[in-house]
């Protein structure tokens, strides 16, 4: 089962983190990778991890917000693979502000690369994979997403991204259904990456959210790209347009 041999898989956002994990998961169940970033130089050590292990990856530099840099990219993914199966929309960005002092830059930069970037990587995705009728396409979003009851202060224009993922993915299931594509979206809890490092979470509020973790821990990237390699799998055939939060209980609680 979830064995995805010569499928060929776009992960945004894979230098580090989640994003490398989903990387490196895919390409252990016989994927050949794709990785991008904005910073490539960042990402090759990635591809070069891959390759050690003998499966086939290849990075390039890509701005998921400027859908000039969206299509060269997606470009030369065709060119050198011939086609596009999974697509796990990974890239993001994360800033702590109040709701008050956020600017109209600032909102836009956020909403530009959580949403817009994948809007713009599913759209060109979807066009590639309807040509083969078979595709999968993975939306990261984020347990801060709204309508689960959990809010989280000093990050409205992240929340109102991820909650924007969520209904695009539903959307985005219905339209892509007949041409083969299944959409589904992932919801992570709290997850030991580099983003919530640079959240800089004060001890006490970050005790208090474990506490209400019914696991007791933060969790790992890896445990997220359990849920991608399903997700990217034959054996969803029947899911999409699904949420699935990867959270430790925290919804349960």
């Amino acid at each position: 089962m979830f064995e995805l041999k010569e499928k060929v898989a776009v992960v945004t956002g894979g230098r580090r983190g989640m994003g490398r994990a989903h990387a490196v998961a895919l390409a252990a169940q016989g994927a050949h990778v794709v990785v991008t970033d904005v910073d490539s130089s960042a990402c090759q050590p990635v591809v070069d991890e891959i390759r050690l292990s003998g499966s086939r990856a290849s990075c390039f530099k890509m701005d998921v917000s400027d859908k000039r840099e969206v299509d060269r990219v997606f470009d030369e993914v065709i060119k050198e693979y011939g086609k596009i199966d999974i697509l796990v929309n990974n890239a993001g960005i994360f800033a702590s502000k109040p709701a008050l002092d956020i600017s109209e830059d600032e909102w836009e930069k956020m909403i530009h690369i959580n949403l817009r970037g994948q809007f713009l990587c599913a759209q060109r995705a979807a066009k590639e994979m309807a040509k083969n009728k078979w595709g999968r396409i993975i939306n990261i979003s984020s347990i801060a997403s709204g309508g689960v009851g959990v809010g989280f202060a000093g990050a409205a224009h992240y929340t109102a991204s991820k909650g924007g993922i969520i209904g695009m993915t539903e959307t985005l299931a219905v339209e892509l259904a007949s041409l083969g594509i299944n959409v589904n979206a992932i919801a992570p809890g709290a997850i030991d990456t580099p983003m919530i490092d640079a959240a800089k979470i004060p001890k006490e509020a970050l005790d208090a959210m474990l506490q209400s973790i019914p696991l007791r821990r933060i969790g790992r990237p890896e445990e997220v790209s359990a849920a991608v390699i399903f997700l990217a799998s034959e054996e969803v055939s029947y899911i999409t347009g699904a949420t699935l939060y990867v959270d430790g209980g925290w919804l349960a609680a």
